[in-house]
């Protein structure tokens, strides 16, 4: 069982979340958006489908959320590296990116037609 402090902690950690990531996005609305999506994921929600998180978010439909996750302008990796407490400049390198140590423009095709 969770207490009300445990509880109140764990709302005053995401808040700080929030702030620290919230320069990576250019409005409001999605830095909105985004912090209702991580509650209702962390919430006992039983299906975490889109319907479902919008309703425990108390979003009348998915479309926020959906727009947020589909064709909203943000940089998971900025925000990856200002979380690992990186700057945001710095980088983790892709193995998989890269073709001989030079980057690839195009991923290596794996579903090739074999003769």
């Amino acid at each position: 069982m969770i207490t009300e402090q445990a509880a109140e902690i764990w709302d005053r950690d995401l808040d700080h979340l929030f702030t620290t990531i919230g320069h990576h996005f250019g409005r409001v609305e999605p830095r909105r958006r985004m912090r209702d999506y991580v509650r209702a994921r962390l919430a006992p929600v039983a299906r975490k489908n889109s319907w479902q998180l919008a309703e425990h978010a108390g979003h009348f439909t998915p479309d926020g959320l959906q727009h947020l996750l589909s064709r909203a302008r943000w940089n998971p990796d900025d925000i990856r590296d200002d979380l690992r407490g990186r700057s945001p400049g710095a980088r983790v390198r892709d193995p998989r990116r890269t073709r001989g140590g030079r980057p690839c423009r195009k991923p290596p095709d794996r579903h090739r037609w074999r003769r």
